[in-house]
């Protein structure tokens, strides 16, 4: 059995324009197949929703860099005990709630002396102009239930506020824009660990192979939790903290290297 994780801004969307194209025909011989491809995003589930629409993916997914798990109704023997029912999923937790992380942002502010702009201080029109999101993918991006992004400071060491978050029980993913603050159990390697093991249950005389595909850093808990690491470059190449791992790198950005790799790999597979 394959599974495909996947991150998506910069990995099956392309950076520049958030475009997929290239990939559909691939997705839609990977859903006939019923080979599950399920985003590993620090988007919102609002956010993944409408992607999912457009595309056709109908598996489970993974939002807010590994805040939570949602589960939809067709998959619903990868719930457990630990899982709860929320509109027409089931949710496994792994952050904490939105009103918590902001709240922790406001208190990472304080310690560290800085003013820390986030999402909740944004507004649609400024979220666009920051991220070249159109205003619906802004309304969106705002949706948050889990996670607090906010604008990175450039005057802070990084080492700073990752240690102050951690005093405060939360952690950062830093990134070059924005960073992320969100609950202290949450991450991307440790939600797909989780759904490994789910499926592992229900398919448990089943050798499954995981695939992961990612452009960045705070996607390296996803690439490590993987049988099959691939980084997708950026148009200068991969990511500097990606690039000598001896991890395969797809030829090309965006959604055109995420196809390409991935349907190498299922011919592989299916040999």
């Amino acid at each position: 059995m394959l599974l495909i994780f996947t991150d998506l801004d910069g990995t099956l969307l392309n950076a520049d324009d958030y475009r997929y194209d290239s990939a559909l025909p691939v997705i839609q011989r990977l859903q006939a197949a019923q080979i599950p491809v399920i985003p590993v995003t620090s988007k919102t589930r609002a956010e993944v929703e409408n992607l999912r629409s457009e595309i056709g993916l109908t598996d489970a997914f993974i939002v807010e860099n590994g805040s939570a798990i949602f589960i939809p109704k067709k998959e619903d023997k990868l719930a457990t005990a630990e899982t709860q029912p929320r509109e027409e999923y089931q949710l496994y937790l792994l952050g904490c709630s939105y009103a918590k992380s902001c709240q922790g942002l406001s208190q990472l502010s304080a310690q560290i002396n800085q003013p820390l702009k986030g999402f909740a201080n944004l507004s649609e029109t400024e979220i666009s102009q920051l991220t070249g999101l159109n205003p619906e993918q802004a309304k969106q991006a705002k949706q948050r239930e889990f996670t607090e992004p906010f604008i990175t400071p450039k005057n802070i060491a990084k080492n700073r506020i990752e240690t102050t978050a951690n005093q405060l029980g939360f952690k950062v993913v830093i990134g070059d824009r924005f960073s992320h603050l969100i609950g202290k159990n949450a991450g991307k390697g440790k939600a797909v660990k989780w759904l490994v093991q789910q499926y592992q249950r229900c398919y448990p005389e089943t050798p499954i192979q995981t695939i992961g595909l990612g452009n960045s850093p705070n996607d390296l808990p996803m690439l490590k939790s993987v049988d099959i690491p691939i980084v997708i470059p950026g148009k200068n190449g991969p990511h500097p903290d990606l690039a000598n791992l001896g991890w395969r790198v797809a030829s090309t950005p965006g959604s055109g290297g995420w196809a390409d790799e991935v349907e190498s790999i299922i011919k592989q597979y299916n040999q």
